[in-house]
């Protein structure tokens, strides 16, 4: 048996150092190490990476089709990300984070039920990935 552990999401970022302060003042993240293309928040057992995605080069290029742009770092990258996000207080951190400005325009209602068994809410980082936080209630 392969006894697989946690998961550790890796979100692209436009700003690296920006994105880690926005998780911070923003989702109560601690930056266990800040540096301008790599980061790493923490919020009790949550941790997340953050990578640069800062590559420019494609815009403007007209010959995208025959050379696609390939660096793995592509400024459109960031935003395009989601991760999901187990929580013990669901509803707890609901009311924390509805004030902060970072509730994802179906989340502004409140909590959910999905008929999977979760309870949850989505937020979006500083460049629009997507963090969904969730409680099994089944």
């Amino acid at each position: 048996m392969s006894g697989l552990g946690r998961t550790i999401p890796a979100l692209p970022a436009r700003n690296v150092v920006r994105s880690a302060a926005y998780l911070r003042d923003r989702l109560g993240f601690t930056a266990l190490h800040v540096e301008e293309t790599f980061a790493v928040p923490r919020r009790d057992d949550a941790q997340l990476h953050l990578w640069q995605a800062g590559d420019d080069s494609w815009s403007g290029r007209r010959d995208l089709v025959d050379r696609p742009v390939r660096s793995g770092a592509e400024s459109f990258l960031a935003g395009t990300a989601s991760c999901r996000i187990e929580a013990e207080d669901v509803d707890g951190l609901y009311r924390e984070l509805s004030s902060a400005g970072v509730l994802h325009p179906v989340s502004r209602g409140g909590v959910t039920e999905t008929d999977f068994g979760t309870r949850e809410f989505a937020a979006l980082d500083a460049d629009g990935n997507l963090l969904e936080f969730f409680r099994w209630v089944s």
